[in-house]
Order: structure tokens, then C-alpha cells, then sequence
């Protein structure tokens, strides 16, 4: 494997999900003839062609398509390794109390909890998993420390925001249903509980719109949604987060986008301002790393027309 390199492999990924040497720059940091250099040294180590580089935009080869499971495989394990390493020593913490939103359950929550847990030695750790307004009102209530939620818009007291991902919302039917707009004039709009966060922002952006459903469905648990969807009860307005942990269902369901003005909301780290230290920093930027492979990048893969919408916020 002489002349296989990291960046060599972050070139190729980047190049095969979007075919273009100008984009792949754009992903990797590098300049466009640095991009086209890493990939004829990756191809030139391997023998073999990855790309079709006379088609624009450019398409993987047989070889290539192959090769991409195991170049994402690796750049995987080396990017959830980064992220441990960059948490920083919580050895001096004696408790730590964490709140985080209930989309994360399946995978994420585990992997942050498992990475944490290996350094908080001395540490009385609780976590709390629940929507995002529970977690909001147990922030203002000094019963959290840090926490992970979507973000209402407006600052809390006495809190820090660290922005963490933009969350497209996206319209979610039964498979081979037709076209959104046939879909929400055919079957009944199922609705988020509006005691919810994520429940009022979707209904006062359709107000917004002007537009407005009969109120026949209001569901709490986001999977028994996606079960209503599945069985072609309805169809939703979730994100791609929501979609994501509905992995059991997408067999029998299809994700679109808005028929309707596009909006997002915003997932946020959130800590005490009176919390002098690096530790929601240090956490903010693991959780960026852990949403970038766990959640964005296989989300990319299956619903790649999201490219640029779901994406990580920078501080």
C-alpha cells in the first residue's frame, strides 16, 4: 500500500460525492491541482482506475465504487479516533450532569457517552435523554451542566450556545407514493406534538406559508410518526436527523424536499456561561466529528440532493 496516503483518501470521497475537482477543493481545503495530484498518486499507488475522469461530472469506475466502502470504512475509524482524542482530560470534574436530545439515542449518545466516560474517572456522571424543550427548561433550571438540543432562536439566561449542525426540515411519504404535492392533497398530514419544540416550528412555518391541514394526527414519539408514515397512514415534515433514526422504516418510506419555502433548525451544544472552562468547547467539537460520520455523511449518501443544507456550524 506504499503511496496510499489519509489525504489521498479524503480526495478520492470527496471527489466521488460530487464528481467535480472544484467541489472536492472546496470539501478537502486543497487547491484544485493539489486535488488532481492526490488523486493520480492514489491511483498511480493502487494500478487501478478509480475515477472516469473523461466523464463530467466525473462517475466512479467498478473498481472505485468498491474501493469507496473501505476508503469510508477507514476515514470512519480515523475520524471517530480523532474525536476521542480531542476531549479533553475531564479527570478534574466531580460531577457532570447531560442532557441530550432523543433524535441521538440510536448511535451517537452511546459513542459520546462511551468516549466521556473514559475520562471522567473521578466524576458522578448523569444523562438525561428527552426533547428539546424538556432539556431547555432543565438548562435554565441549573439541573444540567451541558446539553444537546435544537435551538428555539432566542438566548437563554445564564447559557452558552455553541452551534453544532443546520437540520433541513424535509417531507417524508410512503414509498412510491408520487409526488410530494399529489401526496399532501391525497393523505392526511401527520403532525408533530405541538408541545414540542420541533412541533411548534413546523406549524409556525406553515402559518407562515399559508398553509394549513386538517389536525387528525398529533403525534409525540418521532418513530411511531415514521410507523404511521410507513404504513401509508399520512405523510410528515421531519429533518434529516429524524429520518436518520428512522433507519427501520426506509424500506417503506421516501424523503423529498419541501414542496414549500425551505427552512432548518439548528442543533446546539449549550453549557452555563458561569461554567469557566474548555469542557463544552472540548465536547462541542467532539459532537461536530461524531455528527460529520455517524449522521451527515451516511445521510449524504442516501439523500445527496441535502448537499450544503445538512451540514456542521462552526463556532
Amino acid at each position: 500500500m506504499s503511496g496510499v496516503t489519509v489525504k489521498g483518501l479524503e480526495v478520492f470521497e470527496a471527489l466521488a460525492a460530487t464528481g467535480s475537482v472544484a467541489l472536492a477543493s472546496e470539501r478537502t481545503g486543497l487547491s484544485q491541482p493539489a486535488v488532481s495530484q492526490q488523486m493520480r498518486n492514489l491511483e498511480t499507488a493502487l494500478d487501478v482506475d478509480l475515477l472516469d475522469h473523461r466523464r463530467r461530472p466525473m462517475q466512479l469506475t467498478a473498481a472505485g465504487r468498491s474501493f469507496l466502502q473501505r476508503t469510508q470504512s477507514v476515514l470512519s475509524q480515523l475520524r471517530l479516533a480523532q474525536s476521542e482524542l480531542r476531549v479533553m482530560d475531564l479527570t478534574h470534574l466531580s460531577t457532570l450532569n447531560l442532557g441530550m436530545i432523543d433524535d441521538f439515542d440510536n448511535d451517537l449518545t452511546p459513542r459520546l457517552v462511551t468516549i466521556l466516560a473514559d475520562s471522567m474517572t473521578r466524576c458522578q456522571f448523569k444523562l438525561i435523554s428527552a426533547p428539546s424543550h424538556e432539556i431547555s427548561a432543565a438548562l435554565v433550571d441549573r439541573k444540567l451542566h451541558v446539553a444537546v438540543a435544537a435551538s428555539a432562536g432566542d438566548p437563554l439566561e445564564g447559557v452558552a450556545e455553541y452551534p453544532l449542525v443546520r437540520d433541513p426540515y424535509i417531507l417524508v411519504a410512503p414509498r412510491g407514493s408520487g409526488a410530494p404535492d399529489a401526496v399532501m392533497n391525497a393523505r392526511p398530514f401527520l403532525r408533530h406534538d405541538r408541545a414540542q419544540l420541533i412541533g411548534r416550528q413546523i406549524e409556525s412555518h406553515l402559518a407562515r406559508q399559508g398553509l394549513n391541514w386538517p389536525s387528525r394526527f398529533e403525534i409525540g414519539p418521532h418513530l411511531s410518526l415514521m410507523a404511521l408514515v410507513a404504513r401509508g397512514v399520512g405523510w410528515a415534515v421531519t429533518t434529516p436527523l429524524g429520518y436518520m433514526r428512522a433507519a427501520r422504516f426506509h424500506a417503506e418510506i421516501e424523503a423529498h424536499p419541501v414542496p414549500f419555502e425551505p427552512f432548518s433548525r439548528r442543533i446546539s451544544l449549550f453549557a452555563g456561561t458561569d461554567w469557566a472552562d474548555q469542557v463544552p468547547r472540548d465536547v462541542a467539537q467532539t459532537m461536530r466529528m461524531l455528527l460529520t460520520d455517524m449522521v451527515i455523511e451516511p445521510a449524504l449518501r442516501q439523500l445527496p440532493w441535502l448537499e450544503g443544507d445538512l451540514r456542521v456550524l462552526e463556532a
